[in-house]
């Protein structure tokens, strides 16, 4: 993408969805908002994914770090307030971060994928069984801010990807960008260039569970309800790594681009092909991914490089 600048793009994608609730919807209005907002929301989770995949790691733990956000928060909002509330779900999946990354992150590959997968089934397990969390039966959250609920959730979203876009271009314009590029390609030449590539990969790992803590405990609030089943679903993880792969990995674009194709895609064929939608969807995901190995962007970068 010699000559391509993603910035004046990502500025364009932020300045669009800021303004949307201020646009002339009619009566596409509360549908418009309702799908920006998991737009937005889904596409941060996947920039906190890339994060983490940029040091070659694949984590199937932002489930895990989704959910302990969202219950976090959900638990918590009662007794502290709602931003409270946000900020300690996150720092919590933040230290399920750390303690994942201090067992595994010495694990190579397919390794910390099944260990991070065998995390999330941990920390659902515990969430169907301790009492607190309402176990199978789920956990009721109290609507924040009252009858201004629908534009602040739509706004929180915005916030948690303006804070996930930052972290990503800082990782990607930074110092730390070589870091991770270096111990992506070889652990080893990386150690004898003096890159600390657990150091990296913890850090990587531990910025992206705060991005992930932090979108499941809005996330929490929009539904007002959690479940088990929902809150730490594979399903989640998926979502966070099928994003990046069909926009573009390694980039804060990438990312951007990809939420709004695939959860714009999938509101749209929910629309019109009510029965069997995920078979197109599907069917779409998989003929981008073979015949565009390096996404949306990769073919926008061909063209304007």
């Amino acid at each position: 993408m010699k000559g391509f600048s993603q910035l004046p793009w990502i500025l364009l994608f932020l300045l669009l969805f800021a303004l949307l609730p201020f646009l002339p919807l009619g009566v596409w209005r509360a549908f418009l908002l309702d799908v920006g907002f998991f737009v937005l929301l889904f596409t941060a989770l996947a920039l906190s994914w890339d994060l983490v995949a940029r040091t070659g790691q694949l984590s199937l733990a932002h489930g895990a770090f989704f959910g302990l956000g969202a219950y976090g928060a959900g638990l918590l909002a009662p007794q502290v307030g709602t931003l409270p509330a946000l900020c300690l779900g996150a720092l919590a999946a933040g230290a399920g971060a750390l303690v994942l990354g201090w067992v595994t992150l010495r694990l190579h590959g397919l390794y910390f994928a099944i260990a991070s997968l065998a995390f999330s089934e941990v920390l659902r397990t515990l969430a169907l069984k301790l009492p607190f969390t309402g176990g199978p039966i789920g956990l009721p959250v109290p609507p924040p801010f009252a009858g201004t609920w629908p534009l602040a959730a739509y706004y929180l979203s915005f916030g948690v990807l303006l804070l996930a876009t930052a972290l990503s271009l800082w990782a990607e314009k930074g110092p730390f960008r070589l870091a991770q590029a270096a111990t992506r390609q070889s652990e080893a030449v990386a150690r004898v260039l003096g890159v600390r590539v657990v150091r990296v990969k913890l850090w990587s790992l531990l910025l992206g569970s705060l991005v992930a803590g932090l979108a499941g405990g809005v996330y929490g609030m929009k539904t007002l309800f959690l479940s088990p089943y929902d809150a730490f679903s594979l399903g989640r993880a998926v979502e966070a790594l099928v994003i990046p792969i069909f926009g573009g990995l390694y980039t804060t674009l990438g990312p951007l681009v990809g939420g709004v194709a695939l959860v714009g895609l999938e509101q749209a064929l929910r629309l019109w092909i009510k029965e069997g939608y995920l078979v197109v969807y599907g069917a779409i995901l998989i003929l981008v991914i073979l015949f565009l190995p390096r996404g949306l962007v990769g073919v926008l970068g061909r063209r304007r490089g």
